[in-house]
């Protein structure tokens, strides 16, 4: 069997994940290496680096392990030792720390560590939505401990709370796709890095070639969730937009994205409640737009801490080439975006 063929199977990715320490509760792998994107061959994927996220129980112990099999991931934060850099992982940005450019079995990867106990809590209230975020879209889940339950509890609320928010944001009645994109487009909303460094096609080349993944990610949600009509053999939707509808969808939102929404509405010196704030939001007929500006300034502020972070976590030299890869990859999809009169 030739390289490539291997490298679509799961036997690659377990072979790339025993590199690395396996007190791991959660691995996945993302982005435009694993899940083919418009206007992307199979052949430039093979050649589109690997995004791998290994979440952690211990990040201290983990890194201790890590710096013995692999100190060349690291860039010169490395001679500060393993308890620093479980701080640095923890304490700035958004609580992950990268490692980029590793190349790994003919391949070159990116992986991110972040502890249990972080990507718990961003899934459930949203704190920064970065790997939350991440986590909206369909990944190729790698290794996923059985023994904690709440982190599979979490993992779901988010997936739902993608949904309520995105209700929110969407008309009466929408398609499938209109769903879809909203729900890709969560993640980067108000990120500093869509304005330069990233393809501004970027949402729409994710679902639009991902359709039957997103479907199998958030079928079953759909289903079950009380404020849809959902006829997946149309692939429409309808949802309750009245104020009693809403009110519901915006105290089923992540405490992190009510707090930020109270802060738009709420005059300095009010200080209402939560519940008496939402429940004029959801009367409001700008209450989409108003949630839009809660999940960007979440993003926001993630993105641009993180991103500073992984300057020194990457070192100068890797942040540069990185960059200069992002910058290529927005001019490509800048060049190759159908005009006006080729959509008409």
């Amino acid at each position: 069997m030739t390289l490539p063929a291997l490298q679509n199977t799961g036997v690659f990715y377990r072979r790339i994940l025993s590199q690395f320490p396996q007190d791991i509760s959660l691995a996945f792998a993302y982005g435009s290496g694993v899940f083919k994107q418009q206007g992307t061959t199979q052949g430039q994927m093979g050649k589109n680096m690997l995004d791998f996220v290994f979440t952690v129980d211990d990040p201290v112990t983990w890194h201790t392990m890590n710096l013995l099999q692999n100190r060349k991931h690291y860039s010169v934060l490395k001679m500060l030792g393993p308890r620093k850099i479980s701080s640095i992982q923890s304490d700035r940005g958004a609580g992950v720390y990268y490692n980029t450019l590793v190349p790994v079995d003919g391949r070159v990867i990116k992986y991110g560590v972040i502890s249990t106990e972080t990507l718990i809590d961003d899934l459930m209230h949203w704190k920064t939505m970065y790997v939350a975020g991440r986590l909206h879209k369909p990944v190729k889940m790698l290794m996923q401990s059985d023994n904690n339950g709440k982190l599979r509890a979490a993992l779901v609320g988010n997936l739902k709370s993608a949904v309520i928010a995105s209700f929110l944001m969407l008309p009466e009645s929408f398609t499938e796709e209109d769903l879809f994109l909203q729900i890709a487009g969560l993640s980067y909303a108000g990120d500093f890095r869509m304005v330069i460094g990233e393809d501004k096609s970027k949402v729409a080349n994710i679902v639009n070639d991902n359709i039957q993944h997103f479907r199998i990610l958030y079928s079953n949600i759909l289903q079950d969730c009380p404020q849809v009509v959902y006829k997946p053999q149309q692939g429409k939707l309808e949802v309750d937009k009245s104020p009693e509808g809403q009110f519901i969808q915006l105290m089923a939102l992540p405490r992190t994205l009510q707090q930020r929404i109270t802060r738009l509405v709420d005059p300095p010196g009010k200080n209402r409640d939560v519940e008496e704030i939402l429940l004029q939001v959801a009367q409001d007929p700008d209450c989409g737009a108003v949630v839009q500006q809660g999940i960007s300034s979440i993003v926001k502020s993630s993105s641009i801490t993180q991103s500073l972070k992984s300057i020194a976590t990457a070192g100068l030299w890797k942040s540069a080439s990185y960059s200069s890869k992002k910058l290529m990859k927005m001019w490509q999809g800048w060049r190759t975006k159908p005009s006006v009169s080729q959509l008409s």
